[in-house]
């Protein structure tokens, strides 16, 4: 017997169920619960509590492992890269994966979200999301053609400046890769300083920015500590969800609708637990099938970042400092005393958005710019200045999957990122790490000597280039397109985001996207937000 709490005995039925209260899900229970007459509750998995270091922009070195808000997910052994097990962060507790996230805001480029339109999705080109974006956009300089003020999502300069980043843009700027003010264009093409989601030297969550501030709400519920373990089905409806709570398995029901915001692993292992999906896979594990659909859980993307460290001379880098004890007392009292400093802003400082090839019809690699170098993610600092240059193909070729390991879902599900397993992905790799040495060894640097010690100056062929990447590289952390929207066979949501197939139930997160934007993805999350809130009270009016 199940017990229930969520039923019409104690909470009530609700008008929408979130599940998962991440980048999407904080938006969609702000903008649901803004009509009072709808009833919206929000599901959680993760706690209501949040660490020390969550709200210190540089803490995501603390935060990123924690297994009180990072689900520690790790795909499994990658052919591609030499069958290592590549970590996958993901945020557990209120705010999702913003509570771990590198707050650098970037949409991607405009023909990203012209290409999710010709894909059969209409209502997605640049034209019609660019509103969006700037709806929920604070930006520190005022509304512009390209930014919104006003609204929950604060995006500030990163406020600090660094010499040899400068004269590494300066660098580029020899090859015909301009300097620019804003990375945010449309175009993005350049090497320029982020914008961040922060406020005064503090991080912006979803949380923070669009949930904690309409808690007060009498409609809205939100329910933390509360894992989802099915979607519940009656015929081809979705009519509420099961979830486990203090170790109790409960239910809610949904009047309307269920959103699905649990992102791009979360959402298809729920789906997949729920009887929805490959019917093979499902079978495997016991699971009924109720609905086959057999994209669920594919077309996994990522970006694949490969490092590149080269040690400078006559610049300071963060290295100096964090290197010493006092250097990292006088780092701490800084940030606590004034709220700026090296703690007050995320470690990538300066972004790129470059060419790997002439042939590449608008930018294909990004660059994070970071003026701190560590043997590994987390260790300690160089002893030395040096700089570090992540470089991360915009647009991989690669296709990964996420899958049931088991119908619990308390167990994780089997990731496949599949990365390097083009040839265009392993052509882009190793023509981005040529191109950055081009732009280290350019005049604007010289009296900074740099000196490249990872993958080091003796890796010279594309053989030892590629086999330096598959022997380091790991992820940027934007897992996609594990649910694409769409109007094919494989498709798993329609382009309102409408599970294809069933009524009551949508995806609204990362894994809805067709393909990977061209930059950082929680930017386009809290877009798909928007638009889906949009979506779900136009067909309510509708319906009603």
């Amino acid at each position: 017997m199940h017990s229930s709490v969520a039923g019409p005995s104690a909470l009530g039925d609700f008008d929408h169920i979130i599940v998962g209260a991440g980048a999407a899900g904080c938006v969609l229970a702000n903008r649901l619960s803004a009509d009072p007459a709808v009833r919206v509750l929000l599901l959680e998995a993760g706690g209501e509590r949040a660490p020390f270091w969550v709200p210190v922009p540089l803490g995501v070195y603390k935060t990123i492992g924690d297994p009180r808000v990072d689900w520690r997910f790790k795909t499994d052994p990658e052919p591609g890269l030499d069958q290592r097990q590549i970590p996958v962060p993901r945020g557990l507790g209120l705010g999702g994966s913003t509570l771990l996230y590198g707050m650098v805001y970037i949409r991607g480029q405009a023909s990203d979200y012209d290409r999710w339109r010709d894909l059969g999705n209409p209502g997605w080109g640049w034209s019609d999301v660019l509103p969006l974006f700037k709806r929920s956009e604070d930006f520190h300089a005022g509304a512009n053609g390209d930014h919104g003020a006003g609204g929950e999502w604060r995006v500030e300069d990163i406020g600090s400046r660094w010499e040899i980043l400068d004269r590494f843009r300066e660098g580029a700027q020899t090859l015909g890769i301009p300097a620019v003010d804003d990375v945010n264009s449309g175009d993005n093409h350049g090497l320029g300083y982020f914008h961040v989601t922060q406020r005064s030297g503090r991080r912006v969550s979803s949380r923070s920015a669009f949930l904690d501030p309409v808690r007060h709400r009498a409609n809205l519920v939100v329910l933390a500590d509360s894992l989802a373990r099915r979607l519940l089905l009656e015929g081809r409806r979705v009519v509420g969800v099961e979830f486990w709570r203090g170790g109790v398995l409960h239910s809610a029901r949904a009047r309307i609708e269920v959103a699905l915001s649990c992102g791009a692993i979360g959402s298809p292992q729920l789906l997949q637990a729920s009887g929805i999906g490959p019917a093979e896979l499902l079978q495997r594990y016991g699971v009924p099938v109720l609905h086959a659909l057999p994209g669920v859980g594919e077309n996994l993307q990522d970006h694949l970042q490969t490092r590149m460290m080269v040690r400078v001379q006559h610049a300071p880098t963060m290295n100096r400092r964090a290197s010493s004890a006092l250097g990292r007392l006088s780092i701490g009292l800084e940030y606590l005393l004034l709220r700026r400093g090296p703690l007050a802003a995320g470690a990538p400082k300066m972004c790129g958005f470059v060419r790997s090839d002439p042939q590449q019809a608008t930018p294909n690699v990004q660059y994070h710019l970071i003026p701190m170098s560590t043997a590994s993610f987390g260790a300690a600092v160089h002893p030395f200045p040096a700089v570090t240059v992540s470089i991360c193909n915009l647009r991989p070729t690669s296709r990964g999957s996420v899958r049931l390991r088991s119908a619990d879902t308390r167990q994780a599900p089997s990731i496949l990122g599949n990365f390097l397993s083009t040839a265009e992905d392993q052509r882009v790799a190793v023509d981005a790490m040529r191109l950055t040495r081009r732009i280290w060894g350019a005049e604007p640097l010289a009296r900074h000597a740099p000196v490249e010690f990872e993958p080091g100056g003796a890796l010279q062929s594309d053989d030892e280039l590629l086999a330096h990447a598959r022997r380091t590289a790991i992820t940027v952390f934007h897992p996609v397109g594990s649910c694409r929207m769409g109007s094919d066979e494989q498709a798993v949501v329609d382009a309102r985001l409408r599970v294809r197939g069933l009524t009551g139930l949508r995806v609204a997160d990362a894994s809805v996207m067709p393909t990977i934007p061209s930059g950082n993805t929680a930017a386009a999350v809290i877009m798909i937000g928007e638009k889906a809130a949009d979506m779900m009270a136009e067909d309510r009016r509708h319906a009603g």
